[in-house]
């Protein structure tokens, strides 16, 4: 039985299975072909690092746009792969980017009453003269 992994980033919350294996990637039951170049090289990003790509990787997204939920799915693999190789991984990803393995906190500011549809800190145009 394989662990569970998670990666978050913004609104996305990804959870990965990670098993050894032939390399087949299943992203919400999608081959990892059907999405956009950006994407792939992004989920693809803690792999090649490792230099390392036999993984059977199995990830439920849900929340956020695309980048969001590739991102979410790379922290969850970088977190996987880090606890099936070490520490040495660990600083390896460190280096490369803190982010694929410390959450970021950062959220978008709630919207404010009377101008909610404009955003938290528009306020009204005022003339000098």
């Amino acid at each position: 039985m394989s662990e569970i992994f998670v990666g978050k980033r913004k609104r996305a919350i990804a959870r990965i299975r990670l098993e050894k294996g032939d390399k087949k990637i299943l992203i919400n039951n999608k081959s990892l072909e059907n999405f956009p170049k950006i994407v792939q090289l992004k989920i693809l990003e803690p792999l090649l690092i490792t230099e390392d790509e036999n993984f059977v990787i199995n990830a439920n997204v849900r929340g956020g746009g695309i980048m969001g939920q590739a991102e979410a799915v790379a922290q969850g693999i970088a977190k996987g792969l880090v606890s099936l190789k070490g520490d040495k991984l660990k600083e390896k990803f460190l280096d490369y980017d803190r982010n694929l393995l410390i959450q970021d906190v950062r959220r978008t500011e709630p919207h404010k009453p009377s101008r909610s549809k404009k955003g938290p800190r528009r306020h009204k145009q005022r003339s000098k003269r």
